[in-house]
C-alpha cells in the first residue's frame, strides 16, 4: 500500500497540454483591423500611392488569371471554380504583400474610425482617394504592358470579352440596372470582407491563402461587382481596343459598384464586427489608438509655425 502511494507521489499526473491555437479570435481580428487602419493612414502619400498601385496591378493579374484558367472549359461549375482560383491569386498577392486595396480599406478603416473621436478627417478622405486612384492606375498599367507585350492571342481577348460583357450586362437595364450593380457590389465586398477576416484569423501563409480562397471563389462565381476587379477587366480590354465607353464603365458600373463595396465591407463586416465585439477588445489597443490620434493632432502646426497649443514666444 505504501509502495503504491510512493509511486503515485513520485509520478504526479501531468496536466493535459493542448496544441497551440492556429487562429485569432474575432475580437483579435478587429484589433488587427484597427492597427492596420492606423498604419495605413500614417504612411506617406507617396507610399500610399505606390502600395495602392501595386494592389491594382495584382488584382488586374487576378483578372487575367481568371480568364486564362477558364479558357476552353465547357462545364459552368468548373469555369466558376477556376475563375475564382485565378482571381484569388491576385487577392493573395495583395494581402501578403501589404498592398493597399480599396475594398480592403473599406474593412480596415471603419474599425479604426469607430475608435477615433475625430471620425472622418481630411487625412482619411485623402487616403481613400489616393487608394482608389492608385488601384486604377495600377490596373491600367498592367493592361498597357499586356498590350505592348503581345503575349496574349486573339483567343484570349475573345474570351475576355465574355467576362466584360457579363460585368456590363446591367447597364442595359436602365436605372434599375444601376441599383442592381450597387446591390451586387454590397455582396461582393461582404464576401471580400469575409476573406479579409479569415485571412487575418489564420496565423500561417497556407491558412491565409485558404481563408482568402473560400469567399473569393463564391464572389467570382456569383458575378458580383468588385470595383477594382472590374478595373482590371476593363483596363485589359479597353487598351486592346474593345468597344466599351468610359462613360458607361465609370458612371454605370464603377460608381455604383464602389458605393456597394463601401457598404458591404464597411457596414456589413467592419462596423458590425467592431460593435459586436467592442466589449472584448483589448483596452490597451484602444488606449494606444487614442494616444496615437491625440499625438497626430498635437503635431499639427499653428499659423505661426509652432505646434498647436504652443505659445508663439516659446523658445
Amino acid at each position: 500500500m505504501n509502495n503504491k502511494s510512493e509511486q503515485k507521489n513520485a509520478h504526479p499526473k501531468t496536466p493535459q497540454k493542448y496544441p497551440e491555437r492556429q487562429y485569432y479570435f474575432p475580437a483579435q481580428i478587429v484589433e488587427t483591423f484597427i492597427r492596420k487602419g492606423k498604419e495605413s493612414i500614417q504612411t506617406t502619400y507617396l507610399a500610399q500611392l505606390i502600395l495602392s498601385s501595386l494592389a491594382g496591378a495584382f488584382i488586374a493579374f487576378g483578372a487575367l488569371g481568371s480568364v486564362l484558367l477558364t479558357m476552353d472549359i465547357e462545364s459552368a461549375g468548373i469555369v466558376n471554380l477556376m475563375a475564382g482560383i485565378g482571381f484569388m491569386i491576385g487577392y493573395a498577392m495583395v494581402f501578403l504583400s501589404g498592398s493597399i486595396l480599396f475594398t480592403e480599406v473599406n474593412i480596415l478603416l471603419p474599425s479604426y474610425i469607430m475608435q477615433s473621436k475625430f471620425w472622418i478627417s481630411k487625412k482619411l478622405l485623402s487616403f481613400w482617394l489616393i487608394c482608389y486612384t492608385g488601384n486604377f492606375v495600377g490596373a491600367l498599367f498592367v493592361g498597357f504592358l499586356l498590350n505592348l507585350s503581345g503575349s496574349l492571342h486573339d483567343e484570349f481577348y475573345d474570351y475576355l470579352l465574355t467576362f466584360v460583357e457579363k460585368k456590363m450586362e446591367f447597364t442595359h437595364r436602365g436605372t434599375w440596372g444601376w441599383f442592381q450593380v450597387l446591390f451586387s457590389g454590397i455582396l461582393a465586398n461582404w464576401l471580400i470582407g469575409a476573406a479579409a477576416v479569415l485571412a487575418t484569423a489564420a496565423r500561417d501563409v497556407v491558412g491565409k491563402i485558404l481563408g482568402i480562397a473560400l469567399p473569393v471563389i463564391i464572389f467570382e462565381a456569383g458575378n458580383f461587382q468588385h470595383a477594382v476587379a472590374n478595373m482590371g477587366y476593363f483596363s485589359i480590354s479597353v487598351i486592346e481596343g474593345f468597344d466599351i465607353s468610359w462613360y458607361k464603365f465609370i458612371l454605370l458600373n464603377l460608381v455604383p459598384a464602389s458605393i456597394g463595396n463601401l457598404i458591404g465591407g464597411g457596414i456589413l463586416v467592419s462596423l458590425l464586427l467592431s460593435y459586436a465585439y467592442k466589449e472584448e477588445l483589448d483596452e490597451g489597443v484602444l488606449k494606444e489608438e487614442e494616444e496615437a490620434i491625440e499625438e497626430m493632432e498635437n503635431k499639427k502646426e499653428a499659423p505661426n509655425g509652432k505646434p498647436a497649443g504652443e505659445p508663439a514666444g516659446h523658445q
